[in-house]
């Protein structure tokens, strides 16, 4: 029970960490985010969905290949239907 109530606060304190860079640095500067969805909401998206450790190697996979030679484009979650992975609805 208490582990699940700390990694619900690491999934909180990660996604308000994404919106404050949102607002802070993405609203500074023009947007250059080859992907769809951004890397930004992709990470809250992942975070949302998967369960943290899955969500985070997501989130670095994502931004390794965020890069000016990408090509970019539609880059959406995977839908894994492994039931380990996702969060748990409990």
């Amino acid at each position: 029970m208490i582990i699940l109530k700390v990694r619900m606060m690491i999934n909180r304190l990660l996604i308000y960490l994404i919106k404050v860079y949102q607002k802070l640095w993405s609203s500074w500067h023009p947007p250059v985010c080859r992907f769809y969805p951004t890397c930004s909401e992709y990470s809250i998206q992942a975070l949302n969905e998967y369960r943290l450790s899955y969500a985070v190697i997501l989130i670095i996979y994502r931004l390794l290949r965020c890069h000016p030679l990408s090509s970019g484009g539609f880059d959406p979650l995977p839908r894994d239907k492994n039931r380990f992975l996702k969060k748990s609805r409990r």
